[in-house]
């Protein structure tokens, strides 16, 4: 469906940007640990993005509720893991250091629903 591959593409391209952007605009403001969890952070946007393309195509030939669930749990989860890997990793720059606490469990839910987004997709891929 399109509506898959559209938002694969927004966040393939913010993926793109913000390594780039940490590649080189917060190279020298991050010490390295934060600047491996900011890369985590892309990298698993970029891992979800690409499953969001592979739901778009898959679409047509399962037309299944499932994808819709998966696809609602990888969007989901880029929000939640990437987006608070994103603010964890940069809070020193931020301003946001009293949402630390706040940020610290979402990041695992982000995770956990990275990982529910992949069981919908099994269930249908093996459903049809």
């Amino acid at each position: 469906m399109k509506h898959y591959l559209t938002i694969a593409g927004f966040f393939a391209g913010t993926a793109v940007i913000l390594g780039a952007f940490g590649a080189h605009a917060l190279k020298e403001k991050l010490n390295i640990q934060q600047l491996q969890v900011f890369e985590t952070a892309v990298r698993y946007q970029f891992y979800h993005a690409f499953a969001l393309l592979a739901l778009g195509l898959l679409a047509d030939k399962f037309n299944v509720p499932a994808l819709n669930y998966s696809a609602w749990f990888f969007t989901l989860g880029i929000l939640l893991f990437s987006g608070s890997l994103y603010l964890l990793s940069t809070i020193d720059i931020n301003g946001l250091i009293g949402i630390k606490k706040i940020l610290g469990p979402i990041t695992p839910l982000g995770g956990l629903l990275f990982i529910l987004g992949w069981i919908s997709m099994i269930i249908a891929v093996r459903s049809k």
